[in-house]
């Protein structure tokens, strides 16, 4: 197992980043995965493909580690989106799900409604935007045969409660979008049907990356819509001058075949959160949300996101009075500390390489911002 120091050391963004639930600065780990593979892309060395050929089973076995999914039931994806629109796309019947949730769950239900006629949203009333066992119990009817959901709610920050949604909808497939907690939150995986991320926040292996994972059950149950040649490709053999059907299983859900340099800088990314443990890493997580949290208490600003361990993770919401958003806004801009407003409320999200320099910036932010509130701490 690595160090936690040592794992940290690895990266060295800039002070003041404090938007990971945006993108994640990629680590030196990644930046030289990257350019040792470039290199070789240029090069053409002689016996390179079989390294570039050899990224996808590197990458299977990486998510596999971190969800507890079988290598086989797992599928490079190109980002979150394209994976849920696969599931969705598959789906047949009414799919559970919040309006309120991120996009890419709601514009895969819709634009499958409206394309195939084979599914149903059934829009939930949610708390708040959270999805909780209880409220979705009531909603479910005899017609729903799957539930769609954020692991982490990217607006409020709300960690979901896996276990207990499984408990609420018995057989139904439960479909879960877990970017904005992937690798960092040690979730129970496995009892989800599909999962799916990309490794652009909180794994920090950069733009291009992530996968889709099913259980034996989903893949049976889904028809792969968008399979592409490189799915029924046998070995290194494509099927010419026929199409053949779609195969059985994750591998089917392939449109082509996966860019091996994307899937590297992934795969590293991957290994090295395997080296520390993604507990250790929620852990120290926990301990740079707390610090956000106490900030924003000592300025008296309301914090709206949950402050129960056990229903959060890397996402801290702040929403000052509706006149003063701009202000505040204005103030964390000015000390130059990067993070994200959206609908009358800010967005922190730190990682574990957050800085005392970068809570330093934040700190001095809210100073300002009670200062042109007239308000002294």
């Amino acid at each position: 197992m690595k160090n936690i120091d040592e794992f940290i050391g690895g990266f060295g963004e800039d002070p003041g980043y404090l938007d990971f639930a945006k993108a994640g600065p990629i680590g030196e780990a990644v930046l030289n995965e990257g350019n040792a593979n470039l290199q070789l892309l240029q090069r053409a060395r002689f016996g390179s493909e079989t390294l570039f050929t050899s990224q996808d089973a590197r990458m299977r076995e990486a998510v596999a580690s971190l969800t507890r999914f079988r290598p086989d039931q797992i599928v490079f994806q190109p980002n979150t989106s394209q994976g849920l629109m696969h599931a969705a796309f598959g789906l047949r019947g009414e799919l559970a799900l919040s309006a309120a949730d991120f996009p890419s769950i709601t514009f895969a239900a819709t634009r499958a409604a409206s394309a195939l006629g084979q599914l149903t949203p059934l829009w939930l009333e949610t708390d708040h935007g959270r999805i909780t066992p209880g409220n979705l119990r009531d909603q479910l009817t005899s017609s729903t045969t799957a539930v769609a959901l954020s692991l982490v709610d990217f607006r409020t920050g709300y960690l979901a409660d896996l276990d207990g949604i499984r408990q609420v909808i018995g057989d139904r497939l439960l479909i879960v979008d877990a970017i904005q907690g992937f690798g960092v939150v040690d979730a129970p995986y496995e009892v989800a049907d599909v999962v799916v991320a990309g490794g652009q926040k909180w794994v920090r292996a950069g733009w291009g990356t992530g996968f889709l994972a099913m259980s034996d059950r989903a893949a049976e149950t889904l028809t792969p819509v968008f399979s592409g040649f490189s799915a029924a490709a046998e070995s290194e053999e494509l099927p010419l001058d026929s199409v053949p059907p779609a195969p059985r299983g994750a591998g089917a859900f392939e449109i082509t075949f996966p860019d091996p340099l994307a899937q590297a800088r992934f795969s590293v990314a991957m290994e090295g959160i395997l080296g520390v443990g993604v507990p250790v890493i929620a852990s120290r997580l926990a301990e740079k949300t707390s610090a956000v949290i106490d900030l924003a208490d000592e300025f008296g600003i309301a914090v709206t996101s949950s402050r129960d361990y056990a229903e959060r993770s890397g996402i801290v919401v702040v929403s000052p009075p509706r006149d003063q958003l701009t202000v505040l806004v204005a103030s964390l801009h000015n000390h130059g500390v990067t993070v994200t407003s959206r609908g009358g409320s800010v967005r922190i999200s730190p990682h574990l390489t957050t800085t005392e320099e970068s809570f330093g910036m934040l700190r001095a932010s809210f100073l300002s911002y009670a200062s042109a509130r007239g308000v002294h701490t």
